[in-house]
């Protein structure tokens, strides 16, 4: 007999999905998008309504041989990806290439949360695949494709081969660099705070900061007034001016949205947001509960900008509520929160699928960043849902010798939804009793040179939110977005805050002078907003692209002719320490380095780093200290141990240049699946270090932990790895099935 087959965007789905359904459905995975542009062409007919070619991704014709076979037995095929405009691409490209394999009806169904109840309602209620939705992915697919795909042959011939340029990842790029040009054009100024410690008779103490002088706002800007200041206050009697006491409710914010989940993540834990979306994706798809629950979704769609919850999950959240914490936890009346104008309300906020699972309950079943990640969407859910905090709010003025200070103190009268989710900023501390006329003794007089700071560099975090209130990019995207700048090499991560590269400045540079309408802000915004009229079905995707042609290939004849080559390097502002003539900054495969303008007549070359104005600073080469490993088998000179430039480790004669004899820093132990080749260290493109057999390409081993030549007593596999944990260093079994481990001393 026939079966239904359900074909999921991701094979974590599959297993989930079955639980719920049984033998009834036969369940598969597309493995992601089955169906993109060529890889070595445009792809794109722009003569006829910008026609893409479609052509089967490379490595997904077993699975697509295989979805046609299971379609061609099936009785009727559900379209199950994700629900949203990549996950109806996904399913329009399946079904077109399932289409002339089966006589079975295709139907598309979508649901927000991977539960037996909203499985069983998307089967009940199966639709059509919705061309427009489609058409904006499409739209944005073609958009993308002409813009890199047309600037990036510029980008090689001027810049440095093997860049390219993003229509929404230059325009963040250009708020990165815009953010650091401020900073270098920043000039600090000197400001002196004062504090005072005063005692009221009963504890506590409070510290209250200097206000207003003379009636004016307190502006002591160099050491003379501070003294000055200083000495005026001397043996003068300080005492309270004025008490305000207010009661004020904090209400709780809503659920997270993608950008806000992205943002707290990093702020609290330091996940990046791709680390975060690939967490969250895990406990949408469903995680291994054990017992009865076996894989259970923990949480519904991750990628949404509406902060609207569904009827069920309210009523659900207000009896957990009202059982653990009792009524006056609950707020009067249900909660509900407004989504941003510009948001797509298909998708409810993040939630746990089931409030009654808390973070606590299923810690044992989850890693810890599945845990950390799930915890934080459960007491934000939860924390939605409850009763405001009640706080008595005190400011109060403090009067001395023609100065006003300020103190304010904060009490907390009634916890609220604070009981779930304390918060982490530094509260007001509480003041002691006060009253209007009270006499203050001066415990200590305090002041401070300070100056103020430029405005601080993006973070992960400030980034994502600076993107999201700008219009730029939708939420699935900022993950994507970010990983690219840095992938290009035109942003890194410094102290978890974003600082472009010198090829990133340049590039930007490029991009403003010659495509100033795709780097503006507000005309990237606007392209976002017309591609959310092509998804609703009020704008035509041809017309949007027909517009955007108009503009962009003009641009782009212009550039063409006018965009000058910095192939032969920047400006240094430096002269050469060997011959005097100007060093120049150029674009390596290791990254920007200085050269002599003069080469080959000198070849002097130089690493640089610049200062807080942005200005070059020459970095000395420290002496190498060389670890002998041998005598070289070609000039019989000293093997010497070296790093390499991304972070791995290798061997080279001590004759180089003239002798050029290298080697892989070999672990010594021998490669498991060969068994002919050594496990030796290498080191990946953005400097990750991992271990690979000797004889790659034939041999493809690698591991990312250190090998240790010791059998697993778990499984019997040849070889350990050595793996830091945060309770120390372990040896593992590096096969995913076995779970041996131990602990090293």
């Amino acid at each position: 007999m026939a079966k239904d087959l359900i074909i999921v965007e991701s094979p974590a789905k599959v297993k989930t999905i079955r639980k719920f359904l049984g033998n009834g459905y036969s369940v598969q995975a597309s493995v992601g998008h089955v169906r993109d542009l060529p890889t070595k062409t445009l792809g794109v007919d722009e003569d006829n309504g910008y026609a893409p070619e479609y052509l089967v991704i490379e490595g997904k014709e077993k699975i697509v041989e295989e979805l046609r076979a299971a379609a061609a037995k099936a009785k009727t095929v559900y379209l199950a990806p994700d629900p949203d405009r990549e996950g109806e691409a996904i399913a329009w490209h399946v079904a077109e290439l399932l289409k002339d394999a089966t006589k079975a009806e295709i139907r598309r169904i979508q649901f927000n949360e991977i539960t037996a109840g909203a499985v069983r309602e998307a089967l009940a209620h199966p639709r059509d695949l919705d061309r427009c939705l489609f058409d904006a992915q499409q739209a944005r697919r073609v958009l993308d494709r002409l813009v890199g795909y047309k600037i990036s042959p510029l980008l090689w011939k001027n810049v440095k081969r093997g860049i390219s340029a993003g229509r929404v990842q230059s325009v963040a790029l250009r708020l990165i660099v815009e953010r650091e040009k401020e900073r270098q054009a920043f000039i600090p100024e000197e400001y002196w705070p004062f504090h005072a410690t005063l005692a009221a008779g009963v504890p506590p103490d409070f510290r209250a900061e200097l206000h207003k002088v003379d009636g004016k706002k307190a502006k002591i800007n160099n050491e003379k007034s501070a003294l000055a200041l200083e000495k005026r206050l001397q043996g003068q009697a300080f005492g309270v001016e004025s008490l305000e006491v207010k009661k004020k409710e904090k209400s709780p914010p809503p659920p997270f949205i993608t950008s806000t989940l992205q943002q707290i993540a990093n702020q609290r834990l330091g996940y990046t947001s791709k680390r975060t979306m690939s967490i969250a994706q895990r406990l949408y798809e469903g995680v291994d509960l054990g017992g009865e629950e076996g894989v259970t979704a923990l949480i519904t769609y991750m990628r949404t900008d509406s902060v609207r919850i569904s009827e069920d999950a309210r009523k659900a959240a207000k009896e957990f509520i009202l059982a653990t914490w009792g009524k006056d936890y609950y707020p009067r009346s249900p909660r509900h929160f407004k989504s941003k104008a510009s948001a797509q309300d298909a998708h409810e906020a993040i939630r746990p699928v089931d409030v009654r699972l808390s973070p606590d309950s299923v810690k044992d079943r989850l890693s810890a960043e599945q845990y950390q990640i799930y915890r934080l969407i459960w007491i934000r859910f939860t924390a939605s849902q409850m009763a405001a905090a009640l706080a008595e709010d005190t400011v109060v003025q403090v009067a001395c010798a023609g100065t006003s200070w300020k103190a304010r103190g904060e009490r907390i009268l009634f916890p609220g939804f604070l009981a779930l989710s304390p918060q982490k900023d530094e509260a007001p501390a509480n003041l002691p009793p006060l009253e209007a006329g009270q006499a203050l003794t001066l415990l200590k007089l305090e002041k401070e040179q300070k100056f103020t700071q430029p405005p601080a560099r993006y973070s992960e975090a400030t980034l994502v939110k600076e993107l999201e209130e700008k219009g730029i990019g939708r939420p699935s995207t900022y993950a994507s977005i970010i990983s690219t700048l840095l992938d290009r090499d035109y942003a890194r991560l410094e102290d978890r805050h974003f600082i472009p590269t010198d090829l990133g400045s340049v590039v930007c540079e490029q991009l403003n002078k010659h495509f100033s309408g795709i780097m503006d802000i507000g005309f990237t915004a606007q392209m976002e907003n017309s591609l959310d009229k092509v998804a609703d079905g009020e704008q035509d995707w041809v017309s949007l692209l027909n517009g955007f042609a108009a503009e962009f290939n003009p641009a782009l004849q212009q550039a063409g002719k006018d965009m000058s080559s910095v192939k032969g390097g920047i400006s240094a502002d430096l002269p050469c320490p060997e011959c005097g003539k100007p060093m120049l900054i150029k674009f390596g495969k290791a990254g920007p380095f200085l050269a002599c303008s003069a080469y080959p007549d000198c070849r002097c070359t130089k690493n640089f780093s610049r200062d807080a104005q942005g200005k070059v600073q020459v970095e000395e080469r420290q002496p190498e200290k060389l670890e002998v490993m041998g005598t070289c088998p070609l000039c019989g000179k000293d093997l010497v141990l070296k790093k390499a430039r991304t972070g791995s480790r290798f061997i080279a004669c001590s004759g180089y240049p003239d002798c050029r004899h290298t080697e892989s820093f070999s672990t010594g132990v021998s490669c498991p699946k060969c068994k002919e080749g050594l496990m030796v260290e290498k080191s990946s493109r953005r400097g990750k270090i991992f271990y690979s057999c000797s004889r790659y390409p034939d041999c493809d081993y690698a591991l990312w932990d250190y090998p240790v030549a010791e059998t697993c007593p778990g499984c019997g596999s040849p070889l350990l790895v050595r793996k830091n944990t945060r309770s120390g260093p372990v040896l593992a079994c590096p096969e995913k099935s076995c779970k041996f481990k131990k602990d090293l001393e």
